[in-house]
């Protein structure tokens, strides 16, 4: 039996508790929505959720009015890739059960919102049918796995890929709980002594003490965010071969305004092994975070805290010792970009891929753009076409034959889809988090507002004679960083309604935290605060410098 469980048992956080007496993780979950006079879950229970990919929430729009719960649903979805099939089961679910959208994550997966209580078993049921699945998709297990999707650089992408679904279904949770309340419909006994002894065989019987996160990473292309994981793994390719990896541990953005204790922290490379062993290092290093992460502050509890305070040397040691490897040092590589390739592309096997702008990740039908639409269509007659879901929330159309690109363009065409020239430069490089009305943890807008702010932030460049700058902007509507804020060149990070902490001096590799600028900004001040900024940079800056890079050296020092 695994022994995570720390002594002192009455300083652990409540779900630290929870966990322990229904280690199954089944809560009164399928009880509650077998009752029909119930609309929501109870708390303890809404926590149990999570580990079941979603999340309990309410429509805050309407809270005049009192709550109206709704849940959100998030898959996971190895690497982002689907089937056209699978995209088509998601596209009816989000019709029948959801809010008729499709929102691409910042993981690679896609959510559903709006989903009331009666709509979540046969929407979770209905995931699994297409062998997909929600487990795990949050709680304090291992999040969706991410690996690169683009095709277009070298065929060891394949490989990588393999290695994140090895690594995905090794850290899946074995709890028989999901199969009994999402198939079956089923309450299991928590009380029954097997029930209640439950120890699963890598988390132990109360799991991580938060969220754990993966990634891979093929340089020079950084498209994952490798150094915000609790787990990198940076592959190194020689003559088109996958010679192993590059270990990163201890990345994590999250934190809380006005706690100092809290902080966002970029993973340290810590070695090199070879790609036979991936499954072990994986285990070594979310092993480390369940023996050793804090289960008495959930504020403190992610595996960045771990590396922080007890060093490289320390995680360099336990990973050897767990994995039964001796990490050699890390190999060269370099990061020069994270940004999605847009428009038609070659991919290194022959075939051509299409990668489609989604405005804030929201796949939806617009009056003059019908994108939810358009790629049912497409998923519908192009059976043959891999669907990727992009880390920047966007979408790629992989393995399309030279004889399919007319039928996806028409098909396109006709919805109000653009194939190319899809959006500004500083419209692709903005991201958002949902926030409001959806998110409880939401301060302030972000999806809903970052489009107008994006908008204003670009007439305002070319007002002092930079039209066309590429500026990675990101939004999220509280510090918890979803959408990666604490990366970005510019980012707005909410505080309250319509204010804004905003960081800048991201780069464009993803190799650097950005900084505090400002505490606080009323969005009606953005130009206000803006123009004077900008105008600095158009006369200051050096060649081809970019707006991160000279904040760091002229703004932020």
């Amino acid at each position: 039996m695994i022994e995570n469980t720390p002594v002192k048992t009455a300083t652990l956080s409540h779900n630290e508790v929870i966990k322990d007496a229904i280690p199954t993780l089944a809560g009164t979950i399928a009880a509650t929505f077998n009752d029909p006079a119930n609309d929501h879950f109870s708390d303890d229970d809404n926590q149990f959720l999570k580990f079941h990919g979603s999340y309990q929430q309410d429509d805050r729009d309407l809270r005049k009015t009192g709550k109206k719960y709704i849940m959100m649903i998030r898959g996971r979805i190895p690497g982002g890739v689907m089937t056209a099939k699978q995209w088509c089961v998601f596209d009816q679910l989000a019709t029948n059960y959801g809010n008729n959208t499709l929102r691409i994550t910042t993981r690679q997966s896609i959510q559903f919102h709006g989903v009331v209580m009666s709509g979540l078993r046969p929407l979770v049921a209905k995931i699994n049918e297409s062998l997909l699945s929600t487990l795990a998709a949050c709680g304090d297990v291992n999040r969706n796995v991410l690996a690169p999707p683009t095709p277009a650089y070298t065929k060891a992408r394949e490989d990588v890929f393999r290695d994140c679904h090895k690594v995905a279904l090794a850290l899946a949770p074995q709890t028989k709980a999901y199969h009994s309340i999402w198939i079956d419909g089923v309450q299991l006994d928590n009380e029954a002594a097997e029930n209640k002894n439950f120890v699963d065989p890598l988390y132990g019987k109360t799991y991580l003490p938060r969220k754990f996160k993966i990634a891979f990473a093929i340089p020079p292309v950084n498209d994952l965010d490798i150094f915000t994981n609790c787990l990198g793994f940076i592959a190194i390719i020689e003559n088109d071969k996958l010679v192993g990896y590059n270990l990163c541990v201890g990345g994590g953005l999250g934190r809380s305004h006005g706690n100092e204790q809290t902080y966002p922290r970029l993973a340290d490379v810590i070695g090199f092994f070879t790609p036979d062993k991936v499954v072990e290092v994986a285990k070594a290093v979310l092993t480390i975070h369940r023996d050793f992460g804090d289960r008495t502050d959930r504020k403190h509890a992610r595996l960045k805290y771990v590396v922080a305070e007890r060093g490289v040397k320390f995680m360099q040691d336990e990973v050897n010792q767990r994995a039964g490897i001796t990490l050699a040092p890390a190999k060269p590589y370099q990061f020069t970009t994270m940004q999605d390739l847009l428009g038609w592309r070659k991919a290194v096997d022959g075939s051509w891929f299409l990668g489609l702008f989604v405005n804030m990740g929201r796949v939806k039908d617009l009056d003059s753009c019908k994108m939810k639409t358009a790629l049912r269509q497409v998923a519908d007659k192009f059976d043959k076409v891999e669907f990727r879901l992009t880390a920047n929330q966007n979408i790629i159309l992989a393995n399309v034959s030279e004889a399919d690109k007319a039928g996806i363009n028409a098909i396109l065409a006709a919805n109000g889809v653009k194939a190319e020239n899809q959006t500004t430069v500083l419209h692709a490089a903005s991201m958002a988090c949902p926030s409001l009305p959806t998110c409880g943890l939401g301060l302030a807008e972000s999806e809903r507002a970052l489009p107008r702010m994006v908008e204003r932030l670009q007439t305002l460049l070319a007002e002092v004679g930079l039209p066309g700058e590429e500026i990675i902007i990101r939004s999220t509507g509280c510090p918890n960083g979803c959408a990666r804020p604490y990366m970005a060149e510019i980012a707005f990070v909410g505080k309250a309604p319509g204010r804004y902490q905003v960081w800048l001096g991201g780069d464009v590799s993803g190799t650097r935290l950005n900084k505090i600028w400002k505490d606080v900004l009323k969005e009606p001040e953005l130009e206000t605060e803006f123009r004077p900024v900008f105008t600095r940079f158009a006369k200051e800056r050096n060649a081809g410098e970019r707006f991160g890079d000279w904040c760091q050296r002229a703004l932020l020092n």
